[in-house]
């Protein structure tokens, strides 16, 4: 199997307090992690030591088999991705999408083709000339993510990107980032604090608690851990309908 991200005997701390204890973590290509957390546990941490927006204080951080120290966000072909969409509010969603692309200087016919194609996946070709104060929550999540996505990253990193919608449209969001990951082949390290959520949305699946990282070598052996969660959450599901 082929490894894009390696993470070994990584620490994090800040002042006195340590944040991040002896990390690993193998992510395979085209396969999403979920990292399950409560907060302060140390999972945003930890996302942005990979995107180079914190340093680590030890630790080995290779993407692709090269080694990240030193490197600048910018240099790193990784995108993170907030719990809010952070759309530029002077550019439509076909100019947020398209923002990327044009940066690296991409033929404007490519740029044309990538873009319109990434709105037929979005399903917001019909909104490609609203500005973003005039889309939902949720469209703008889609172009969002549309704009990350369109410029092919090698890693995406996402910090519970559905924790402001509702749950409808979060549900919705979870369908779309699900089928687009299968499509696209994306390789993603997935954040959330929501023990459903981190089960639906990864191929395999982390825990980290104290800022210390288990990770599960198949959901199989999650759902077996005692301390996963899961068989509290199985049982309570079934009080409600006993009663």
């Amino acid at each position: 199997m082929t490894h894009i991200l390696n993470i070994k005997d990584l620490y994090k701390n800040f002042g006195k307090e340590t944040i991040l204890k002896n990390i690993n973590l193998s992510l395979e290509k085209n396969t999403v992690l979920s990292l399950l957390g409560s907060s302060g546990s140390g999972k945003t941490t930890l996302l942005k030591i990979i995107a180079g927006l914190e340093s680590e204080d030890k630790g080995e951080l290779l993407l692709n088999g090269k080694n990240l120290a030193n490197k600048k966000p910018q240099q790193r072909n990784i995108v993170y991705l907030y719990q809010e969409a952070l759309l530029f509010p002077h550019l439509n969603a076909f100019e947020n999408i398209a923002f990327g692309l044009r940066l690296k200087k991409v033929d404007s016919k490519v740029i044309m083709e990538k873009v319109n194609h990434m709105l037929e996946h979005l399903d917001m070709a019909r909104h490609a000339e609203k500005m973003p104060n005039q889309l939902s929550g949720g469209q703008r999540q889609r172009i969002s993510f549309g704009r990350a996505m369109v410029i092919e990253p090698e890693l995406l990193l996402l910090d519970e990107p559905f924790g402001a919608l509702d749950a409808i449209t979060r549900g919705k969001m979870q369908e779309l980032f699900k089928d687009l990951a299968h499509k696209m082949h994306i390789s993603a390290l997935f954040v959330t604090h929501d023990l459903k959520e981190a089960i639906v949305m990864g191929d395999q699946i982390g825990k980290i608690q104290k800022g210390q990282l288990l990770q599960y070598a198949t959901k199989k052996e999650f759902y077996k851990d005692e301390f996963s969660g899961v068989q509290k959450e199985i049982d309570f599901w079934k009080q409600i309908n006993n009663n």
